[in-house]
């Protein structure tokens, strides 16, 4: 499994370099830049992971997120987003 093949499971643009360039965050997916995480049994999400996520999505003008792909066989796949943003998105959905 990589970030290539995560990125174009959900439909994602990949960004080049994994964000090392000038662009940061591992890929542009909507409004959102995802830093891809993929880990065997754990995955430690603490507020400097979480500072870097918003960093990079800031200087995109987007909305953070991550992607956690836990397990190396069966894999569990796991989005971190703020809850803010996932009320304004369910708020959005009952208008219609």
């Amino acid at each position: 499994m990589s970030e290539r093949s995560e990125g174009k499971r959900i439909g994602a643009k990949l960004i080049k370099n994994s964000g090392r360039g000038q662009t940061k965050g591992d890929a542009r997916w909507y409004n959102f830049i995802v830093d891809f995480k993929e880990v065997g049994k754990s995955f430690t999400l603490n507020a400097d992971v979480w500072a870097k996520a918003v960093t990079d999505a800031l200087k995109s003008n987007a909305d953070p997120a991550i992607i956690v792909v836990i397990g190396q066989t069966t894999k569990t796949r796991l989005v971190v987003i703020e809850l803010s943003l996932l009320e304004q998105m369910i708020e959005e959905r009952d208008k219609k």
